[in-house]
């Protein structure tokens, strides 16, 4: 088995078709089909049916998929680490949940490259699930998420909790039936809690999942929104945005992981995370 067979059949997924997939790395579509035959050949499945329309993954084509990434990324990865100049002794492979970069992942990237400024640092952006996986895979050897997904091969602490609170440019910005209120997605334990302090507060007309991009929203065209402190801290001292009292807080667990294998000898790690 090649590695140009998987990058080709994951890229007949991304693209829905073999002849886009062929425009994509450069090469005829009858490469394209020999990769997939042989790909099949090798496997003994049907990974992809094909259509008039383009292709349909088969439930073998799915459960390779998730292999099939993995061993791109770990091929992208050694070129990357065997690239490194020759001063650089490792690299640390870091996942972040992108809502934790500002004011906490970028801390514990700075304290890393700090302590130990004769190392490489890779930031990976994922959600809690996938961080879960790469830690699995080996693909980043320490993570920073929401979830305390634990695997035999990993370590997990909680660290202290998010704290959100709901924010506004506008100190009397009005809290009930607010029409420009914004709803920042916070985990599964938020939306409950939240819909239980505001049930009869309507739906938000806008949403995100991402605090970084409410935040922007919010600043630029106004309502009221929950966000963590850590990412508002410096606008509330500047006075741009307020906390709006007579609502309640909440709180947003957050977890760091290692891959116990990789950071055995890593005695810097919990000088860097004790720094925070």
């Amino acid at each position: 088995m090649r590695l140009s067979a998987l990058q080709t059949f994951l890229t007949i997924i991304e693209t829905g078709s073999l002849s886009r997939a062929s425009e994509k790395l450069n090469i005829t579509q009858s490469t394209v089909t020999a990769r997939l035959q042989a790909l099949e050949d090798d496997l003994g499945h049907t990974l992809l049916h094909r259509h008039r329309s383009g292709v349909s993954v088969t439930a073998a084509g799915l459960r390779l998929k998730r292999y099939a990434e993995a061993m791109s990324d770990l091929w992208r990865q050694a070129r990357q680490e065997i690239a490194l100049p020759d001063h650089v002794r490792l690299i640390c492979n870091f996942g972040v949940h992108h809502s934790l970069w500002t004011g906490l992942g970028q801390v514990i990237f700075e304290n890393i490259c700090q302590l130990r400024p004769d190392i490489a640092v890779s930031v990976w952006s994922g959600n809690s699930a996938q961080i879960s996986d790469w830690l699995d895979a080996g693909l980043v050897d320490i993570g920073l998420s929401h979830a305390a997904d634990v695997k035999s091969n990993q370590s997990v602490f909680e660290l202290a909790a998010d704290r959100l609170v709901l924010v506004s440019p506008d100190p009397q910005n009005p809290i009930a039936f607010d029409p420009n209120y914004i709803y920042i997605e916070a985990g599964t334990d938020f939306g409950r809690q939240h819909a239980t302090a505001f049930a009869s507060a309507g739906i938000a007309n806008i949403s995100f999942n991402n605090p970084l991009w409410g935040l922007e929203h919010l600043l630029q065209n106004g309502g009221a929104a929950y966000l963590p402190y850590r990412l508002v801290e410096q606008h509330l001292a500047s006075n741009s945005l307020f906390i709006l009292d007579g609502v309640p807080e909440f709180t947003r667990r957050v977890y760091f992981s290692r891959n116990d294998e990789a950071t055995s000898q890593w005695q810097w790690l919990d000088q860097a995370i004790g720094m925070i």
